[in-house]
This record gives structure tokens, C-alpha cells and sequence, in this order.
């Protein structure tokens, strides 16, 4: 471990995670954690009679779909900034041909 390294314990579901993590992604474990532990709490309040192995399940399903859509709105985004470019490209282009 070097010296921008720290070793923090990280609890899911009242387990203790040991990891070493960057310091200055502390925070952003830390976050991680909590949303995990707020889905599942979610989860078993809907879903009382389902074992844990199925809470936790449905939770990071739906982890991984929030994580996923976020994605795919990031790729959109990058396609429609891709698609301005080109069109100021175009526009740019143009407007020197009909100087000439």
C-alpha cells in the first residue's frame, strides 16, 4: 500500500468489506455502499418474504439497470455533441464556399 492508499471497511448489509482504495476515492466508495444498502433496504420492505440471496439479487439488478442507463445516456449525448460539431463543420465549410 503506498502512501495514496488507505485501507477503509466498507458494510453492506451489516457485513464489514476490508479494501484498499485510493484516498481520493473515499467518497465515492462510501457512496457506493450507502446506495447499495438503501436499495436493499428497499427491496426487503417490498419483498418481506424473499431470502436475502433474492434481496440482494434485485437489488443489484437494479443497480446495474440505473448504471446502464446512464451510460447509454452519456453515449447519446457524446453522438448528439459528435453531430453539432459536424454540422458547424458543414456550416463553417459552406459559408467559405459561397464567399467565393
Amino acid at each position: 500500500m503506498n502512501k495514496e492508499q488507505q485501507r477503509i471497511n466498507i458494510r453492506i448489509e451489516g457485513r464489514a468489506y476490508p479494501l484498499t482504495i485510493d484516498r481520493k476515492d473515499e467518497e465515492r466508495h462510501r457512496i457506493a455502499a450507502k446506495t447499495v444498502n438503501e436499495t436493499v433496504s428497499k427491496y426487503r420492505e417490498l419483498f418481506r418474504n424473499k431470502d436475502s440471496q433474492d434481496i440482494l439479487a434485485m437489488a443489484a439488478f437494479q443497480i446495474a439497470l440505473n448504471h446502464t442507463e446512464i451510460l447509454q445516456r452519456e453515449d447519446k449525448s457524446l453522438f448528439i455533441d459528435g453531430l453539432k460539431d459536424l454540422n458547424d463543420d458543414i456550416s463553417d465549410f459552406l459559408k467559405e464556399i459561397v464567399k467565393v
